[in-house]
């Protein structure tokens, strides 16, 4: 009788760990996984709605939501979080700042439309390209939370184009009339920006990041150079953005920084080709993040992990590690699947797989430079389609100089066939077991 009970026991165990394993959306992605991942799930939220038009927002694309979009936010935080139903309409606002269990939710039609007036968006201490530094405030924008969606079935618009400057050869002759009919001033004939202050930041700027400011007013004077990533996400936990559509960034699309349990399923991410510093995703030193059945076509790099740059990124030690990528598609970008070229802090265990990469400029583009330090370990890459790829599958590039392999095959740029040696310390990358 005892032996039939632990019989029956045992039989229970399993079914119920069958049970709970089938329960698990992605289950499929973590089969034979060659790394030891915890499922990263979506974060739950209290069954609390609000409507934004309730707080006096109107979705007429004209009207400025700021006030309502942040008092929706303090009544939900207040009650203990729960869902911002953002309704169908065109809901025209300045930055949106999220807090810890706190569901964004866009309603199918919805769009949130950011207002291009620089003013509204004020400088902040942030990370950009892997350097402490300061930009103008993220249109959304998170720090320390834990439980933070944006989830639905609507669409997050940054008028990214009221930032960007633009490069003549990289749009038709159409796109450059209408660019260049808004007014703005020119560094060349056929290099235009949107402010002076926008051209006097390129100027003393390195890699964007200006270059020896000491006073408040200093900054002032390059403000509008500065553009934000559209969605910051910077020290959060259990992070989710599913569904929407989030297009036209002033620079990076999406980028959650030192946020740990990331899930990111079913988005579609969209810039115009020629946006600079278009990227898609940069997830820059998180850890344990899945990255699903998502659509990337930018003006940059695709689908990009990083984990600082130099000095700062060493400094801050915060590995990029535990990352799934499956069932993703990449069309227009700098490259497909990316690492660096801010790695400093490392890269490692990461597995891609299932992907299509439909005309981006290279497929899997590995890039850094001496100076960066860094270890990027332990790649899996596996079932990857590549399709109108005008340069290299696989790129490896330790002399990045910040032109994508497109510009590098134009220009006839080529590595030197002499370089330096220099002895191995902590400034330099090193890349392994892919």
């Amino acid at each position: 009788m005892t032996k039939q009970l632990y019989v029956i026991a045992a039989v229970c165990l399993w079914l119920l760990s069958a049970c709970q394993s089938s329960t698990y959306k992605y289950e499929a992605v973590y089969k034979d996984l060659p790394f030891d991942m915890p499922r990263v799930e979506a974060p739950k939220f209290p069954d609390r709605k609000v409507n934004l038009a309730d707080f006096g927002a109107v979705g007429n694309g004209e009207e400025l939501c700021t006030a309502a979009f942040a008092k929706a936010i303090d009544t939900l935080a207040e009650k203990g979080g729960g869902h911002l139903i953002v309704p169908a309409g065109v809901w025209f606002t300045g930055p949106i700042v999220l807090k810890s269990n706190i569901d964004l939710h866009l309603e199918k039609g919805a769009v949130i439309l950011f207002s291009p007036d620089v003013d509204l968006y004020p400088l902040v201490e942030t990370v950009f390209e892997g350097l402490d530094t300061r930009r103008c405030q993220s249109p959304v924008s998170g720090r320390n939370l834990e439980n933070v969606a944006i989830t639905g079935e609507g669409a997050i618009d940054g008028n990214g184009h009221y930032w960007r400057p633009l490069k003549r050869e990289k749009v038709t002759e159409g796109v450059w009339k209408q660019t260049i009919a808004r007014g703005g001033v020119y560094k060349r004939p056929t290099y235009w920006f949107p402010y002076p202050q926008t051209l006097k930041g390129d100027t003393i700027s390195n890699m964007n990041v200006p270059q020896n400011l000491k006073t408040e007013e200093e900054w002032q004077s390059v403000r509008h150079f500065l553009r934000p990533v559209m969605v910051s996400l910077i020290e959060c936990k259990n992070v989710w953005l599913q569904g929407v559509i989030f297009q036209n960034s002033p620079a990076w699309n999406l980028h959650p920084l030192m946020c740990e349990n990331v899930l990111i399923e079913e988005v579609q991410v969209r810039n115009p080709s020629y946006a600079q510093n278009g990227d898609g995703l940069d997830l820059e030193s998180c850890k344990n993040a899945l990255i699903v059945n998502s659509t990337f076509d930018v003006g940059d790099d695709g689908i990009c992990l990083k984990s600082g740059k130099d000095e700062d990124g060493r400094r801050r030690g915060r590995v990029c590690e535990n990352v799934v990528v499956d069932g993703c598609t990449v069309f227009k970008g700098h490259g497909g699947f990316v690492v660096g070229s801010e790695m400093s802090g490392g890269v490692r265990n990461v597995s891609v797989s299932n992907c299509q990469f439909l005309g981006t400029d290279v497929g899997l583009r590995f890039k850094s430079k001496r100076g960066r330090g860094g270890v990027v370990e332990n790649i899996w890459i596996r079932n990857i389609a590549m399709m109108d790829i005008p340069t290299e599958p696989i790129t490896f590039n330790l002399y990045y100089g910040g032109k994508s392999a497109v510009e590098v095959l134009e220009s006839g740029e080529k590595v030197p066939a002499k370089v330096e040696p220099l002895p191995v310390d902590e400034t330099t990358p090193c890349f392994r077991n892919i």
